[in-house]
């Protein structure tokens, strides 16, 4: 069966389908157990929370799952687990979403920006040795698109200079490093739940760890530092007793956001495996593209497929990134790009002294990168649709 057509001029004129850049999956599985929630009486954290964290470790394989309202939060939490302080260095890639820098900054602590590979965005493994000081405290390796980094090489620098791995596996539910699911490789690590996610609660995130008193500190820092099971207080077994240990966060999650995380982790991996199809359907279309530099997947991980980046060859294009995005939204293509560096920005770039010349593979790749539609209820249309599109501007504009 031919599944793409061939490229012709006037392709958007003459049919112009109208496609999102990302819509949530949602059923009458997640409406049937929010509406139980509702039922109950119970709304913010409570026993749908707990379950989702139960039904969570469990498909994870890690000892502990601890839920927050944002992967940020997360990622906070994380950091103060192993007890960052100011005046520490935190290694992270310059490609990733501002989130995973400002966190290390609440500390008082530094962001070390670190270049990426060309081919997969993730975070270069020797960059990281080189800015390795005796104030680097973390390492957090971003999972770019869904697909892990380098792992064992980073787990072996992190052991050979006494740092911790904090992975941002914002994009990476569920993948796969030489076997192991994403969330039990590293020290600690955060999850997104962001209305866009693979797995979806529309604000929410997830740390996980195997250290039981990371575990429990993050348990307490998330509901104000509150000793033990806060939550229960208004409960009908409850005490109204309750002490505050140490200065904490409001940062629980709530029983609706955990009731539509149970329902959307139950078809998690089908999920997974539609955009695995949908992206196999680019990668096929595009193969013959001199314009278009596909997604590169290492043969020892799975990729989330979170996002879907193509480059744009420039040097086989009359056209630059901002136009093509601009063709594309025309043809009611909805797309996005991941990311603008961490170093472009004002922030890093005045507070620490980032410049675009210490970054050229971020460089290169920002010029060239767009996220293409890839979600679950996306039909085959579409996708071919979208390739075809695509594959018309790159002759349209070709050198």
């Amino acid at each position: 069966m031919k599944r793409f057509n061939t490229p012709q001029s006037g392709l958007a004129e003459s049919h112009v389908m109208q496609i999102p850049f990302h819509k949530p999956y949602i059923t009458e599985d997640e409406v049937r157990e929010v509406a139980d929630c509702l039922k109950s009486g119970w709304l913010t954290m409570g026993p749908k929370t707990i379950e989702f964290e139960e039904r969570f470790r469990e498909y994870i394989g890690s000892s502990h799952a601890i839920s927050l309202n944002s992967g940020t939060a997360a990622l906070h939490l994380a950091l103060k687990a192993i007890d960052v302080k100011p005046g520490d260095e935190i290694i992270l890639p310059t490609m990733t979403f501002t989130a995973t820098g400002e966190v290390i900054t609440y500390f008082g602590a530094s962001p070390v920006l670190a270049d990426v590979e060309r081919e997969t965005h993730n975070i270069d493994v020797n960059e990281i040795e080189k800015r390795i000081t005796p104030r680097t405290r973390a390492i957090i390796p971003v999972h770019f698109a869904g697909q892990p980094c380098d792992m064992e090489e980073i787990m072996e620098l992190a052991r050979k200079y006494g740092v911790y791995v904090i992975e941002d596996a914002a994009h990476s539910l569920p993948a796969w490093y030489r076997g192991k699911k994403i969330g039990t490789v590293g020290d600690i690590t955060c999850f997104s739940f962001y209305a866009t996610k693979t797995l979806s609660t529309g604000e929410g995130g997830m740390a996980t760890t195997d250290n039981e008193d990371w575990a429990q500190r993050i348990k307490r820092l998330r509901l104000h530092g509150i000793s033990k099971d806060g939550w229960k207080r208004y409960s009908r077994d409850s005490s109204w007793f309750y002490e505050v240990v140490e200065g904490g966060y409001k940062y629980n999650i709530t029983d609706i956001e955990s009731a539509l995380g149970l329902a959307q982790l139950r078809k998690l991996e089908w999920m997974w495996g539609v955009r695995e199809k949908v992206a196999a359907l680019y990668t096929e279309a595009f193969a013959p593209l001199e314009g278009v530099i596909t997604p590169l997947v290492k043969p020892d991980r799975k990729t989330a497929w979170h996002l879907y980046p193509i480059k744009l060859n420039l040097e086989a294009l009359r056209i630059d990134r901002a136009r093509f995005i601009e063709e594309l939204k025309a043809r009611g293509i909805g797309t996005s790009v991941h990311f603008i560096p961490l170093h472009r920005h004002p922030f890093y770039r005045n507070c620490f002294g980032c410049t675009a010349s210490d970054f050229p593979n971020a460089e290169w790749v920002y010029e060239r990168v767009i996220s293409l539609p890839i979600f679950p209820s996306m039909k085959q249309e579409e996708v071919c649709y979208v390739a075809d599109v695509v594959a018309d501007l790159c002759a349209r504009w070709a050198r």
